[in-house]
C-alpha cells in the first residue's frame, strides 16, 4: 500500500475496483487510445473526478478540445492533482496524478490556452463524470 497518499487501497483492491484497462492505465502509468474514451466528447456541465477515490479533479468549464484525442483541461481544480517528473520513452514530460489517491491521470503540457496556457491531457477512463 502507498501510504504517501491521503486515500490508499493495496494492490488486491485497486485490481478489483479499476477495469483491467483502468489499472493499466492508472496504476501502471499506461495511456488509453487517442479517441477512444466516450469523455471526449462531454460537454455538460458538471466536474470530472478521480475514477479511483471521486476526488473531484476539473470544472466542465475548464475542458477544451485540443485535438490530441484526450480530454484537456486548463486549470485543475485547487489542491485536486500533483505533478512528478516523467522520463519514459525517451523524452521528460510533467505527470499528473490525483493527489488524493496517486492514481496516474495524464500530462500536462505548456500548449493550453489562455489564461494558463497549461493543457491537462488526461486518460478519459481515469475520470468519473458527474452532471450538476
Amino acid at each position: 500500500m502507498d501510504s504517501s497518499f491521503p486515500f490508499t487501497r493495496s494492490d488486491e483492491e485497486w485490481r478489483r475496483l479499476l477495469t483491467p484497462e483502468q489499472y493499466r492505465i492508472m496504476r501502471a502509468h499506461g495511456t488509453e487510445a487517442p479517441g477512444s474514451c466516450a469523455l471526449l466528447r462531454e460537454k455538460r456541465p458538471g466536474r470530472f473526478c478521480c475514477a479511483g477515490c471521486g476526488q473531484p479533479l476539473f470544472q466542465s468549464g475548464g475542458k477544451f478540445e485540443s485535438g490530441t484525442g484526450w480530454p484537456s483541461f486548463n486549470d485543475p481544480l485547487p489542491g485536486s492533482v500533483g505533478t512528478s517528473v516523467d522520463r519514459q520513452y525517451g523524452m521528460v514530460r510533467t505527470e499528473v496524478h490525483c493527489a488524493n489517491c496517486g492514481s496516474h491521470l495524464g500530462h500536462v503540457f505548456e500548449d493550453g490556452p489562455p489564461p494558463t496556457y497549461l493543457r491537462y491531457c488526461i486518460n478519459g477512463v481515469a475520470l468519473d463524470f458527474e452532471s450538476d
